[in-house]
C-alpha cells in the first residue's frame, strides 16, 4: 500500500484504502454539538497508537453558545502544529460550510450534513463533496430527540470508517467517557457510533489508512495544556491552591480541586482574585509552595498582593493562561499580551521570575520547574501559557513519575537562630522557617510588606533599603547564571534569527523548515525563561544580521512587541525587530512564512 497525501489519494481511483502519513481534520458546528468530544476521542486514539497528534479549537465566549471548531492533526512523524488548512472538513450547518470551506487544502474532502447544508456551486468543482443526512440518521439510530447529543458520536463513526481507525480502541474510549453517566447513556453513544461506522457509502468506505509512525508507544499520555500544568504542580509537591473562576484558567482550578484531596491537599475557590492570591501566599508562608492562577483580568487584581510576596520574599506560583485583552477583552481567544504585566506588574522594584510554556508536554515540566524555583529562591514565579495551549490536546511520553514526584514534608526542626532576610550571602538567597519552628535564641522573625531588616522588622533606614533591594534583585541574577542557553534550530550564525516564546514554538520551527527548503538561510530560537533572561543569550544574538521576534501581541508605538521590547532594553540592539499579530488566532505556518518574506524584502530595500 503506497503512502501518499490526502489530496493525491482523493484524486486516485484505488479500490483499497490509501496509506497516508498525516491528515488534518476540521470539525465545524456549534459548541452544543459536542464538536470538542469528537476531536478529543481522535486525539486520545492517536495517543494510544503510534501516531503524533496536535489539536486546535475555538469556542464562543457567550453563555448561549455559538459557532465552534475543533481541528486535529494526526501524523506518523513529528507534528509541530495543528495544521494550517484542513484535508477533511466536517460541516454540520450552513454557516459551518460557508465559513470554513475556504480553509480546505487543495484536493480536500468536504463531508456535510445534508439535513442542514446546501452546497455552493462555486465549491462543488474545487472540492470533493460527500453529503450525509447526519442529523436524521442519528435520530433513526438512537431514536427520540437526542440527535443534538448523539450526532457528534455518529460523525465519529463516519470518521472511523473513512480512515480505517481502530474501532475497538474507539469504543473503549467512548465507554470510558460515558460510563459514569449510566449504562443507557453508554448504549446510546455506542449505537450512534456503530450506526455511523456502518453507514453504507462507496464515497466514504475505507478511503484512507494512517501509516504507523514506528515503534509501538504504549507509554504515551494524552492531555491538554491545562491538565498538564495541573498534574505538573501536583507532581512537584504542591498541596494547596486558591483561585477564582475565569476562562481559560478554570480547567486547572477544577482539576486541582478534584485531585489535590487525593494527595492530602486542598484547593479553595475564593470570593475574588485578591482573596485567592492572599490565601495562597499565606499557605506558602505556612511552609509549602502554594499556587494561584487566573487570566489577564485576574492577574491585574492580584498585582498588589504579588508585590507583597516579593517584599516578604514568599515562594509562590502564579499561573497566567493568557487571553485577548485588555479588560475582559476576548475571553476565549488567544493572545500573548500579558508578558509585561507578568514581568513588571505592580509598583516599585518588584523582581519576579517569569517562565513561558511552549507546548502541552512543556506545560507539565514548566510547572515543576516553577515550583522548584519558587522554593529555592523564595520568590513569586509566573507561568505563562495561553488559550491555544490550554485547550490543545497532545500526546507525549509518560513522565518518569517515580523520579519526578515529590511529597514535600513540613520541616519544623528547631534552629539556633534564624534571619529570613539574611544579607550575608552575595547571591541574595535566603528562606523562611515555617511558623511553629522553635528558634532557640528566642529571636523570632516577622513578615511584613514594609521594608524590613534581616529579621523582618520594619525599617526605614536608607542604607538598609538599598541592601534589601539589591538582595531581591541578586536572586534573579543568580538564577540567570544557572539557566540553560536556548537551543538554536538551524545554523548557529547567519542572516536571520527568528525568536519565539510560548505557543509560537511549533509553527515557528515548521516555518523555518519550509523556508530553508525554499533556499532561505535562517535559524530559530525559542525562549522559555523570560525574566530573567539566560545570561549566555547575549552571545547568540550578535552572530545574526537580523533578529525577528514572532509573538501574538501588538507592535506598539515603536513597532515591536512585548518580548522584543524586553530584549531591546536588555541588549540595546536595534537589529531586534517584531513580527506581531493581534488577530486573536494562533500563528499559522503560512502566515509566519509570508511575514518573514515581507520583512526580508523590507530589509533588502532599506539596505
Amino acid at each position: 500500500m503506497s503512502e501518499t497525501t490526502v489530496s493525491e489519494a482523493n484524486n486516485g481511483s484505488n479500490s483499497q484504502p490509501s496509506s497516508i502519513s498525516e491528515v488534518t481534520i476540521r470539525l465545524a458546528g456549534n459548541s452544543q454539538d459536542g464538536i470538542q468530544s469528537i476531536g478529543g476521542f481522535l486525539a486520545r486514539l492517536a495517543g494510544r497508537s503510534e501516531r503524533e497528534v496536535m489539536t486546535m479549537m475555538t469556542i464562543p465566549s457567550t453563555i448561549s453558545g455559538g459557532a465552534s471548531i475543533f481541528q486535529v492533526r494526526l501524523g506518523s512523524g513529528e507534528v509541530l502544529s495543528p495544521g494550517d488548512k484542513a484535508d477533511v472538513l466536517f460541516a454540520f450547518y450552513q454557516h459551518s460550510y460557508d465559513n470554513h470551506v475556504k480553509n480546505l487544502a487543495k484536493g480536500g474532502i468536504l463531508v456535510y450534513d445534508s439535513d442542514h447544508v446546501e452546497p455552493d456551486e462555486e465549491w462543488l468543482t474545487k472540492y470533493r463533496h460527500i453529503g450525509i443526512a447526519i442529523s436524521s440518521l442519528t435520530v433513526e439510530a438512537i431514536g427520540g430527540t437526542a440527535r443534538d447529543k448523539g450526532k457528534n458520536i455518529y460523525a465519529l463513526g463516519l470518521i472511523g470508517r473513512m480512515f480505517s481507525l481502530n474501532t475497538e480502541k474507539l469504543e473503549r474510549l467512548i465507554n470510558e467517557r460515558f460510563s459514569g453517566k449510566g449504562e443507557s447513556v453508554v448504549k446510546t453513544a455506542m449505537d450512534a457510533f456503530q450506526a455511523g461506522y456502518r453507514y453504507q457509502s462507496g464515497d466514504l468506505f475505507n478511503l484512507f489508512r494512517l501509516a504507523r509512525g514506528g515503534d509501538e508507544r504504549s507509554n504515551q499520555v494524552v492531555m491538554s495544556g491545562n491538565e498538564a500544568i495541573g498534574y505538573g504542580l501536583i507532581a512537584a509537591g504542591v498541596r494547596f491552591g486558591a483561585g477564582y473562576p475565569i476562562t481559560p484558567w478554570s480547567d486547572i482550578m477544577e482539576l486541582l480541586r478534584r485531585e489535590l484531596p487525593k494527595y492530602g491537599g486542598s484547593f479553595i475557590q475564593c470570593e475574588d482574585e485578591i482573596a485567592s492570591v492572599s490565601m495562597a501566599i499565606g499557605a506558602s508562608y505556612g511552609g509549602r509552595v502554594a499556587v494561584t492562577g487566573s487570566s489577564g483580568p485576574g492577574i491585574s487584581l492580584k498585582a498588589e498582593a504579588v508585590g507583597w510576596a516579593v517584599m516578604a520574599e514568599m515562594p509562590l506560583v502564579v499561573i497566567d493562561i493568557q487571553r485577548g485583552g485588555p479588560s475582559t477583552g476576548l475571553p476565549t481567544d488567544v493572545e500573548q499580551s500579558d508578558l509585561n504585566i507578568a514581568c513588571y506588574g505592580g509598583h516599585g522594584d518588584s523582581p519576579r521570575v517569569v517562565l513561558a510554556a511552549s507546548d502541552v508536554e512543556d506545560c507539565f515540566y514548566t510547572a515543576i520547574e516553577a515550583v522548584n524555583i519558587a522554593r529555592k529562591y523564595s520568590v513569586p514565579v509566573f507561568v505563562l501559557s495561553d488559550q491555544a495551549i490550554a485547550t490543545r490536546i497532545e500526546a507525549f511520553n509518560e513522565p518518569d513519575l517515580k523520579t519526578i514526584c515529590k511529597d514535600i514534608e513540613l520541616d519544623l526542626s528547631p534552629v539556633s537562630s534564624h534571619k529570613p532576610y539574611d544579607l550575608s550571602s552575595g547571591d541574595g538567597l535566603s528562606g523562611h522557617r515555617a511558623p511553629g519552628t522553635r528558634i532557640e535564641d528566642g529571636r523570632y522573625p516577622v513578615v511584613t510588606g514594609l521594608e524590613h531588616d534581616e529579621s523582618g522588622h520594619p525599617s526605614g533606614d536608607a542604607v538598609n533599603h538599598i541592601a534589601m533591594t539589591k538582595k531581591r534583585r541578586n536572586k534573579l541574577k543568580t538564577l540567570a547564571d544557572e539557566l540553560p542557553t536556548p537551543e538554536i534550530c538551524g545554523p548557529d550564525s547567519g542572516d536571520v534569527l527568528l525568536v519565539g516564546w510560548g505557543s509560537t514554538k511549533g509553527p515557528l520551527h515548521e516555518a523555518v523548515d519550509q523556508l530553508t527548503k525554499e533556499g532561505y538561510t535562517l535559524s530559530s530560537m525559542h525562549i522559555k525563561h523570560i525574566n530573567p533572561l539566560p545570561t549566555r543569550l547575549e552571545d547568540i544574538l550578535p552572530r545574526f544580521k537580523s533578529v525577528f521576534i514572532v509573538e501574538m501581541n501588538d507592535g506598539g508605538v515603536y513597532g515591536y512587541g512585548q518580548l522584543a521590547g524586553i530584549m531591546r532594553a536588555r541588549y540595546a540592539d536595534a537589529r531586534i525587530k517584531g513580527i506581531n499579530k493581534t488577530a486573536a488566532r494562533r500563528w499559522k505556518v503560512s502566515e509566519i512564512i509570508e511575514r518573514v518574506k515581507a520583512r526580508l524584502e523590507e530589509e533588502t530595500v532599506a539596505a
